[in-house]
Protein backbone atom coordinates (compact mmCIF):
# COMPACT_ATOMS: atom_id res chain seq x y z
CA UNK A 1 0.00 0.00 0.00
CA UNK A 2 0.51 3.07 0.13
CA UNK A 3 2.67 3.68 3.68
CA UNK A 4 4.40 0.93 2.79
CA UNK A 5 6.09 2.30 -0.51
CA UNK A 6 6.84 5.61 1.67
CA UNK A 7 8.93 3.43 3.98
CA UNK A 8 10.25 1.79 1.25
CA UNK A 9 11.47 4.85 -0.28
CA UNK A 10 12.49 6.93 2.83
CA UNK A 11 13.73 3.98 5.22
CA UNK A 12 12.71 4.27 8.71
CA UNK A 13 12.39 7.53 10.60
CA UNK A 14 16.12 8.46 12.46
CA UNK A 15 15.75 10.51 15.43
CA UNK A 16 18.00 13.13 15.67
CA UNK A 17 19.60 12.90 19.01
CA UNK A 18 21.56 15.64 18.70
CA UNK A 19 19.23 18.14 18.72
CA UNK A 20 16.94 17.47 21.42
CA UNK A 21 16.11 20.99 23.28
CA UNK A 22 18.66 21.83 25.79
CA UNK A 23 15.62 21.79 28.24
CA UNK A 24 14.97 18.03 27.46
CA UNK A 25 18.99 17.48 27.58
CA UNK A 26 18.92 18.74 31.13
CA UNK A 27 16.00 17.20 32.89
CA UNK A 28 17.61 13.74 30.95
CA UNK A 29 21.04 14.75 32.58
CA UNK A 30 19.61 15.41 36.25
CA UNK A 31 18.60 11.92 36.43
CA UNK A 32 21.80 10.33 35.30
CA UNK A 33 24.90 9.68 38.11
CA UNK A 34 27.87 11.88 37.63
CA UNK A 35 30.43 8.99 36.02
CA UNK A 36 27.32 8.61 32.95
CA UNK A 37 26.37 11.91 32.83
CA UNK A 38 30.64 12.29 31.69
CA UNK A 39 30.28 9.44 29.57
CA UNK A 40 27.06 11.11 27.84
CA UNK A 41 29.28 13.99 27.44
CA UNK A 42 31.79 12.61 25.17
CA UNK A 43 28.57 11.45 22.31
CA UNK A 44 28.92 14.94 20.62
CA UNK A 45 29.88 18.81 20.96
CA UNK A 46 25.97 19.14 21.97
CA UNK A 47 25.19 17.18 24.92
CA UNK A 48 28.92 18.31 25.66
CA UNK A 49 27.63 21.98 26.01
CA UNK A 50 24.83 20.07 28.44
CA UNK A 51 26.88 18.07 30.76
CA UNK A 52 28.33 21.83 31.43
CA UNK A 53 25.23 23.78 31.91
CA UNK A 54 25.56 26.08 35.22
CA UNK A 55 21.86 24.10 36.25
CA UNK A 56 23.77 20.81 36.76
CA UNK A 57 26.56 22.40 38.98
CA UNK A 58 24.96 24.08 41.20
CA UNK A 59 24.63 20.92 43.68
CA UNK A 60 27.65 18.92 43.96
CA UNK A 61 29.28 16.48 47.13
CA UNK A 62 32.88 15.71 46.71
CA UNK A 63 33.30 12.29 48.08
CA UNK A 64 37.25 12.35 49.29
CA UNK A 65 38.94 8.63 50.18
CA UNK A 66 42.13 7.45 50.17
CA UNK A 67 42.27 4.01 48.20
CA UNK A 68 44.50 2.42 51.20
CA UNK A 69 42.31 3.00 53.83
CA UNK A 70 38.81 3.16 52.53
CA UNK A 71 37.02 1.07 50.06
CA UNK A 72 34.52 4.18 49.27
CA UNK A 73 34.07 5.86 46.02
CA UNK A 74 36.15 9.21 45.10
CA UNK A 75 35.50 12.21 43.05
CA UNK A 76 38.36 12.01 40.46
CA UNK A 77 40.47 14.37 40.96
CA UNK A 78 40.56 15.17 37.14
CA UNK A 79 36.94 16.32 37.75
CA UNK A 80 37.97 18.36 40.83
CA UNK A 81 39.96 20.14 38.86
CA UNK A 82 37.49 20.65 36.57
CA UNK A 83 35.19 21.98 38.76
CA UNK A 84 36.76 24.32 40.22
CA UNK A 85 38.35 25.66 36.71
CA UNK A 86 34.99 25.76 34.99
CA UNK A 87 32.07 25.67 37.33
CA UNK A 88 32.79 26.96 40.89
CA UNK A 89 31.17 29.87 40.69
CA UNK A 90 27.81 27.69 39.58
CA UNK A 91 27.85 26.30 43.03
CA UNK A 92 25.46 26.78 45.80
CA UNK A 93 24.61 23.71 47.32
CA UNK A 94 27.72 21.68 48.32
CA UNK A 95 29.10 19.17 50.67
CA UNK A 96 32.42 17.25 51.60
CA UNK A 97 32.45 14.07 52.66
CA UNK A 98 35.56 12.91 53.78
CA UNK A 99 37.11 9.28 55.25
CA UNK A 100 38.88 8.83 58.51
CA UNK A 101 42.51 10.12 56.91
CA UNK A 102 43.78 13.60 57.60
CA UNK A 103 44.92 13.86 53.85
CA UNK A 104 41.09 13.77 52.86
CA UNK A 105 40.25 16.16 55.11
CA UNK A 106 43.16 18.19 54.10
CA UNK A 107 42.24 17.65 50.14
CA UNK A 108 38.78 19.48 51.40
CA UNK A 109 40.29 22.33 52.89
CA UNK A 110 42.18 22.75 49.61
CA UNK A 111 39.31 22.90 47.46
CA UNK A 112 37.65 25.11 49.74
CA UNK A 113 40.08 27.37 49.40
CA UNK A 114 39.85 27.59 45.77
CA UNK A 115 35.94 28.54 46.11
CA UNK A 116 36.82 32.38 45.79
CA UNK A 117 34.64 32.88 43.21
CA UNK A 118 31.43 31.23 44.55
CA UNK A 119 28.17 31.96 46.31
CA UNK A 120 27.40 29.03 48.27
CA UNK A 121 24.09 28.85 49.83
CA UNK A 122 24.88 25.49 51.98
CA UNK A 123 27.97 23.85 53.05
CA UNK A 124 28.13 20.66 54.83
CA UNK A 125 31.41 18.74 56.46
CA UNK A 126 31.18 15.39 56.89
CA UNK A 127 32.78 12.80 58.93
CA UNK A 128 32.21 9.72 57.64
CA UNK A 129 34.41 8.10 60.50
CA UNK A 130 36.74 9.57 62.92
CA UNK A 131 36.94 12.95 62.99
CA UNK A 132 39.17 14.03 60.31
CA UNK A 133 38.93 17.28 60.13
CA UNK A 134 40.00 17.79 63.90
CA UNK A 135 43.63 16.20 62.52
CA UNK A 136 43.69 19.07 59.88
CA UNK A 137 46.17 21.96 61.08
CA UNK A 138 43.66 24.47 62.74
CA UNK A 139 45.38 27.31 61.10
CA UNK A 140 44.79 25.46 57.32
CA UNK A 141 40.92 25.14 58.06
CA UNK A 142 39.94 28.18 59.35
CA UNK A 143 41.72 29.51 56.75
CA UNK A 144 39.91 27.80 53.50
CA UNK A 145 36.82 27.98 55.90
CA UNK A 146 37.09 31.67 56.03
CA UNK A 147 37.39 32.05 52.17
CA UNK A 148 33.53 30.59 52.09
CA UNK A 149 32.43 32.78 54.65
CA UNK A 150 33.71 36.41 52.78
CA UNK A 151 32.82 35.30 49.53
CA UNK A 152 29.36 33.45 50.07
CA UNK A 153 26.98 36.85 51.49
CA UNK A 154 24.18 34.21 51.03
CA UNK A 155 24.72 31.20 53.49
CA UNK A 156 21.86 29.71 54.75
CA UNK A 157 22.73 26.39 55.91
CA UNK A 158 26.36 25.16 57.81
CA UNK A 159 26.97 21.96 58.78
CA UNK A 160 30.46 22.02 60.57
CA UNK A 161 30.34 19.28 62.96
CA UNK A 162 33.85 17.95 64.78
CA UNK A 163 35.65 20.64 63.12
CA UNK A 164 38.21 23.15 64.68
CA UNK A 165 36.12 26.10 63.89
CA UNK A 166 36.57 28.68 66.48
CA UNK A 167 35.37 32.26 67.59
CA UNK A 168 37.03 34.30 65.36
CA UNK A 169 35.73 32.20 62.48
CA UNK A 170 32.58 32.56 63.45
CA UNK A 171 32.55 36.42 63.62
CA UNK A 172 33.39 36.41 59.80
CA UNK A 173 30.45 33.83 59.07
CA UNK A 174 28.45 36.28 60.71
CA UNK A 175 30.01 39.50 59.46
CA UNK A 176 29.00 38.11 55.94
CA UNK A 177 25.87 36.18 56.24
CA UNK A 178 24.21 37.15 59.40
CA UNK A 179 20.68 38.27 57.13
CA UNK A 180 20.62 34.82 55.14
CA UNK A 181 21.70 32.02 57.91
CA UNK A 182 18.97 29.65 59.09
CA UNK A 183 20.44 26.39 59.71
CA UNK A 184 24.07 26.25 61.96
CA UNK A 185 24.88 22.64 63.15
CA UNK A 186 28.50 22.53 65.06
CA UNK A 187 28.58 20.10 67.54
CA UNK A 188 31.70 18.80 68.83
CA UNK A 189 33.56 22.03 68.16
CA UNK A 190 36.03 22.55 70.72
CA UNK A 191 37.48 25.42 69.96
CA UNK A 192 33.85 27.66 69.72
CA UNK A 193 33.17 29.34 73.55
CA UNK A 194 29.84 30.38 74.52
CA UNK A 195 30.82 33.92 73.87
CA UNK A 196 31.38 32.68 70.16
CA UNK A 197 28.03 31.03 69.58
CA UNK A 198 26.24 34.10 71.71
CA UNK A 199 27.50 36.20 68.68
CA UNK A 200 25.66 34.12 66.03
CA UNK A 201 22.64 34.36 67.94
CA UNK A 202 22.75 38.08 68.81
CA UNK A 203 23.48 38.83 65.01
CA UNK A 204 21.47 35.88 63.06
CA UNK A 205 17.96 36.81 63.16
CA UNK A 206 16.67 34.04 61.12
CA UNK A 207 18.12 31.62 62.76
CA UNK A 208 16.00 28.85 62.76
CA UNK A 209 17.94 25.40 63.44
CA UNK A 210 21.37 25.36 65.92
CA UNK A 211 22.78 21.94 66.92
CA UNK A 212 25.78 22.32 69.55
CA UNK A 213 27.27 20.45 72.43
CA UNK A 214 25.99 21.45 75.68
CA UNK A 215 29.18 23.40 77.39
CA UNK A 216 28.19 25.84 74.68
CA UNK A 217 24.47 25.74 75.82
CA UNK A 218 23.83 29.19 78.03
CA UNK A 219 21.46 31.67 79.82
CA UNK A 220 22.28 34.35 77.89
CA UNK A 221 22.11 31.94 74.76
CA UNK A 222 18.56 30.92 75.26
CA UNK A 223 17.35 34.92 76.06
CA UNK A 224 19.21 35.81 72.78
CA UNK A 225 17.24 33.75 70.97
CA UNK A 226 14.08 34.56 72.61
CA UNK A 227 14.30 38.04 71.69
CA UNK A 228 11.47 40.12 69.99
CA UNK A 229 14.18 40.30 67.00
CA UNK A 230 14.91 37.05 66.64
CA UNK A 231 12.28 34.71 64.44
CA UNK A 232 10.87 32.27 65.85
CA UNK A 233 13.29 29.19 66.61
CA UNK A 234 12.02 25.56 65.39
CA UNK A 235 14.93 22.84 66.45
CA UNK A 236 17.53 23.33 68.58
CA UNK A 237 19.36 19.75 69.57
CA UNK A 238 21.85 19.61 72.35
CA UNK A 239 24.40 16.89 72.59
CA UNK A 240 25.68 16.23 76.23
CA UNK A 241 28.69 13.95 76.23
CA UNK A 242 30.80 13.07 79.08
CA UNK A 243 34.28 13.16 77.97
CA UNK A 244 35.68 12.01 81.40
CA UNK A 245 34.39 10.16 84.19
CA UNK A 246 32.86 12.99 87.06
CA UNK A 247 32.83 15.58 84.66
CA UNK A 248 30.83 18.78 85.77
CA UNK A 249 27.60 20.39 83.92
CA UNK A 250 26.46 23.43 84.77
CA UNK A 251 22.67 24.03 85.06
CA UNK A 252 20.69 25.89 83.24
CA UNK A 253 17.61 28.38 84.83
CA UNK A 254 14.05 26.98 84.37
CA UNK A 255 12.92 31.14 83.40
CA UNK A 256 15.22 30.67 81.06
CA UNK A 257 13.58 27.58 79.17
CA UNK A 258 10.39 29.40 80.17
CA UNK A 259 11.37 32.80 77.80
CA UNK A 260 12.31 30.24 75.31
CA UNK A 261 9.11 28.72 75.47
CA UNK A 262 7.42 32.14 75.69
CA UNK A 263 8.81 33.02 72.79
CA UNK A 264 8.85 29.90 70.58
CA UNK A 265 6.23 27.70 71.82
CA UNK A 266 5.98 25.31 68.88
CA UNK A 267 9.65 24.72 68.68
CA UNK A 268 11.35 20.94 69.14
CA UNK A 269 14.47 20.66 71.50
CA UNK A 270 16.00 17.49 71.29
CA UNK A 271 18.66 16.09 73.49
CA UNK A 272 20.94 13.34 73.31
CA UNK A 273 22.73 12.34 76.44
CA UNK A 274 26.01 10.29 76.79
CA UNK A 275 27.03 10.66 80.65
CA UNK A 276 27.69 8.38 83.65
CA UNK A 277 24.99 7.64 85.94
CA UNK A 278 26.55 9.96 88.41
CA UNK A 279 26.70 12.93 86.08
CA UNK A 280 23.04 13.64 85.83
CA UNK A 281 23.03 15.93 89.42
CA UNK A 282 22.16 18.75 87.05
CA UNK A 283 19.36 17.28 85.10
CA UNK A 284 15.64 17.11 84.99
CA UNK A 285 15.50 18.58 88.76
CA UNK A 286 13.14 21.24 86.94
CA UNK A 287 10.77 21.44 84.27
CA UNK A 288 12.44 21.34 80.81
CA UNK A 289 10.81 21.61 77.45
CA UNK A 290 12.49 19.08 75.89
CA UNK A 291 10.41 16.96 73.36
CA UNK A 292 12.88 14.41 72.04
CA UNK A 293 15.23 12.75 74.11
CA UNK A 294 17.83 9.85 73.79
CA UNK A 295 19.46 7.84 76.31
CA UNK A 296 22.89 6.41 74.65
CA UNK A 297 24.40 5.43 77.74
CA UNK A 298 22.68 3.21 80.74
CA UNK A 299 20.42 5.65 82.70
CA UNK A 300 19.21 5.41 86.33
CA UNK A 301 15.53 4.73 87.84
CA UNK A 302 15.75 7.76 89.79
CA UNK A 303 16.57 10.07 86.45
CA UNK A 304 13.48 8.32 84.18
CA UNK A 305 11.40 9.08 87.28
CA UNK A 306 12.49 12.74 86.97
CA UNK A 307 11.62 12.95 83.36
CA UNK A 308 8.25 11.10 84.02
CA UNK A 309 7.49 14.55 86.14
CA UNK A 310 9.72 17.51 84.32
CA UNK A 311 9.41 16.67 80.94
CA UNK A 312 5.49 17.79 80.37
CA UNK A 313 6.35 18.29 76.68
CA UNK A 314 8.10 14.95 75.74
CA UNK A 315 7.42 13.36 72.22
CA UNK A 316 9.95 10.37 72.15
CA UNK A 317 11.92 9.17 74.33
CA UNK A 318 15.10 6.21 74.02
CA UNK A 319 16.48 4.48 76.73
CA UNK A 320 19.26 2.13 75.34
CA UNK A 321 20.36 0.56 78.62
CA UNK A 322 19.42 0.98 82.68
CA UNK A 323 20.16 -1.96 84.72
CA UNK A 324 18.72 -4.81 85.83
CA UNK A 325 16.05 -2.65 88.03
CA UNK A 326 12.30 -2.84 86.67
CA UNK A 327 10.86 0.68 85.66
CA UNK A 328 7.35 0.05 86.46
CA UNK A 329 6.63 3.05 88.27
CA UNK A 330 8.61 5.33 86.42
CA UNK A 331 7.07 4.03 82.90
CA UNK A 332 3.84 4.46 84.57
CA UNK A 333 4.72 8.09 85.53
CA UNK A 334 5.46 9.37 82.17
CA UNK A 335 2.25 7.85 80.92
CA UNK A 336 0.28 9.78 82.90
CA UNK A 337 2.57 13.19 83.34
CA UNK A 338 3.95 13.23 79.80
CA UNK A 339 0.92 13.38 77.54
CA UNK A 340 2.40 14.15 74.24
CA UNK A 341 4.22 10.90 74.31
CA UNK A 342 3.97 9.40 70.60
CA UNK A 343 7.12 7.35 70.70
CA UNK A 344 9.68 5.26 72.75
CA UNK A 345 12.35 2.47 72.36
CA UNK A 346 13.40 0.32 75.22
CA UNK A 347 16.95 -1.20 74.97
CA UNK A 348 18.79 -3.13 77.73
CA UNK A 349 16.12 -2.11 80.50
CA UNK A 350 13.52 -4.54 82.52
CA UNK A 351 9.62 -3.72 82.69
CA UNK A 352 6.92 -6.62 84.31
CA UNK A 353 4.51 -7.33 81.68
CA UNK A 354 1.97 -5.75 83.42
CA UNK A 355 3.18 -2.70 83.20
CA UNK A 356 4.15 -2.55 80.21
CA UNK A 357 0.56 -3.43 78.91
CA UNK A 358 -0.50 -0.37 81.50
CA UNK A 359 1.64 1.85 80.19
CA UNK A 360 -0.05 1.31 76.77
CA UNK A 361 -3.27 1.40 77.69
CA UNK A 362 -2.37 4.70 79.05
CA UNK A 363 -0.86 6.04 75.93
CA UNK A 364 -3.34 5.11 73.85
CA UNK A 365 -3.28 4.97 70.06
CA UNK A 366 -1.04 8.28 70.29
CA UNK A 367 2.15 5.67 70.31
CA UNK A 368 2.81 6.08 66.54
CA UNK A 369 6.32 4.08 67.38
CA UNK A 370 6.78 1.52 69.83
CA UNK A 371 10.16 0.06 69.86
CA UNK A 372 10.42 -2.71 72.78
CA UNK A 373 13.19 -5.44 72.64
CA UNK A 374 11.86 -8.49 73.48
CA UNK A 375 14.51 -8.84 76.64
CA UNK A 376 12.89 -5.56 77.70
CA UNK A 377 9.69 -7.77 79.07
CA UNK A 378 9.55 -10.06 82.05
CA UNK A 379 6.54 -12.22 82.34
CA UNK A 380 4.62 -12.36 85.50
CA UNK A 381 1.31 -13.31 87.03
CA UNK A 382 -1.31 -12.01 83.93
CA UNK A 383 0.44 -11.94 81.15
CA UNK A 384 2.97 -14.44 79.52
CA UNK A 385 5.25 -13.32 76.08
CA UNK A 386 2.98 -14.75 74.49
CA UNK A 387 0.16 -13.40 75.38
CA UNK A 388 1.61 -9.81 75.23
CA UNK A 389 1.17 -9.08 72.15
CA UNK A 390 -1.96 -9.49 71.69
CA UNK A 391 -2.93 -6.90 74.94
CA UNK A 392 -0.93 -4.45 73.38
CA UNK A 393 -2.18 -4.66 69.67
CA UNK A 394 -5.74 -3.88 71.24
CA UNK A 395 -4.73 -0.78 73.10
CA UNK A 396 -2.66 0.38 69.82
CA UNK A 397 -5.56 -0.06 67.13
CA UNK A 398 -2.77 -2.14 65.00
CA UNK A 399 -0.67 -5.44 65.24
CA UNK A 400 2.39 -4.89 67.48
CA UNK A 401 5.42 -7.51 68.32
CA UNK A 402 8.39 -6.95 70.26
CA UNK A 403 11.36 -6.10 68.10
CA UNK A 404 14.46 -9.03 67.95
CA UNK A 405 16.40 -6.03 67.39
CA UNK A 406 16.89 -2.41 68.03
CA UNK A 407 15.06 0.08 65.34
CA UNK A 408 16.46 3.57 66.86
Amino acid sequence: GFYGELRAEHGPPVSDWARLPQELLLHIFQYLPLLDRAYASQVCREWNQAFHMPELWRCFEFELNQPASSYLKATHPDLIKQIIKRHSNHLQYVSFKVDSSTESAEAACDILSQLVNCSLKTLGLISTARPSFMEVPKSHFISALTVVFVNSKSLSSLKIDDTPVDDPSLKVLVANNSDTLKLLKMSSCPHVSPAGILCVADQCHGLRELALNYHLLSDELLLALSSEKHVHLEHLRIDVVSENPGQHFHTIKKSSWDAMVRHSPKFNLVMYFFLYEDEFGPFFNEEIPVTHLYFGRSVSKEVLGRVGLHCPRLVELVVCANGLRPLDEELIRIAKHCTQLSAIGLGECEVSCSAFVEFVKMCGRRLSQLSIMEEVLIPDHKYSLDEIHWEVSKHLGRVWFPDMMPTW
